[in-house]
């Protein structure tokens, strides 16, 4: 019986794994880097969330776009846990919209994208995930929206500068924002940014299961742009508790060199929401996070292990 496609996409993807990690052992040593979204956890005690990291084995943390935690205070937590700054997930609601028609709604937005760059400087971080528009709004105001969010972002290069911090594009589902849905879409968005600062991208496997033609080949063409990749599988669960072929997202990840120093493998699974920043404001369910990380970074692992024994 003939593959079918996404069957044939994968054994491709398997196959440059195996010839590449045998003509480039040495690129395959490292392990991949995992990180977790924190924000997930809502307003749960900082300390509390790492102490779930620092127990489940994680180096990294990918902490809340925000400032209410004063940075002094928040760099105490780190310390104190072990764990180091990945970077942040940027929060860009309507109220703070890139892509707004509304001159202030941008300027809020470009300003919030000053400080939270400015506290993930200090606390060692190295990114800043950005999203074009606005979490939670659909549907399209007009037809300038990717204008003016790029020229928008444009203007924010000083602040890249200044902190060193990188903006990375998310292409989020059409469910939830109105514009740069795709790998594709985010690369030309940045090409309309046109500059050198704004060259990154932060992927998640779930939105690419959702608008891409096949996860692995959407992760491979991210190539060397690619700096940071959520993970959460169809059902925006756990890894190994819906449809997505993990191994296949673990081997384009190696592919494009995601096991480097810098770039990270960051768990956010939220469940399925349309706009799913309820979760950063609401209390922590403590045993339901707490089996959600230890299952998703036991079976990840897991699934590492079984693709770099081929």
């Amino acid at each position: 019986m003939k593959p079918q496609n996404f069957v044939l996409k994968n054994q491709t993807i398997k196959k440059r794994f195996v010839e590449e990690k045998r003509r480039r052992p040495e690129s395959f040593e490292r392990r991949l880097s995992l990180s977790w979204s924190i924000w997930m956890f809502g307003t749960e005690p900082i300390d509390e969330s790492l102490e779930r990291l620092r127990r489940n084995g994680f180096e990294y943390v990918e902490i809340k776009g925000d400032t209410s935690i004063p940075k002094e205070a928040m760099k105490k937590a780190l310390k104190n846990s072990g764990i180091k700054v990945s970077g942040a997930c940027g929060m860009f609601s309507p109220q703070r919209d890139l892509s707004s028609p509304l001159e202030e709604v941008r300027k809020k937005a470009q300003d919030y994208i000053h400080e939270v760059s400015s506290y993930i400087s200090f606390l060692g971080g190295t990114y800043l995930i950005v999203v074009p528009g606005a979490v939670g709004r659909p549907d399209a105001v007009d037809g300038l929206e990717m204008e003016r969010s790029a020229e928008a972002l444009r203007q924010c290069v000083c602040h890249f500068k200044e902190s060193g911090v990188k903006p990375v594009i998310e292409p989020i589902r059409s469910a939830e924002v109105s514009l740069v849905h795709t790998v594709d879409e985010a690369l030309d968005y940045l090409d309309m940014v046109d500059d050198p600062l704004v060259n990154c991208l932060n992927g998640d496997i779930y939105h690419m299961l959702n608008g891409e033609q096949h996860v692995g080949e959407a992760i491979i063409k991210c190539g060397e742009r690619l700096v940071n990749l959520h993970i959460a599988d169809s059902n925006r669960d756990a890894p190994g508790k819906g449809q997505i072929d993990i191994d296949t997202a673990i081997m384009a990840a190696y592919l494009v060199g995601m096991n480097q120093k810098g770039r990270f493998i960051t768990f956010e699974p939220l469940g399925p929401y349309p706009d799913p920043y309820v979760l950063s404001t609401g209390p922590c369910d403590v045993s339901v996070m707490d089996r959600l990380v230890k299952d998703s970074v036991e079976y990840f692992r897991e699934r590492e292990e079984i693709v770099r024994s081929l």
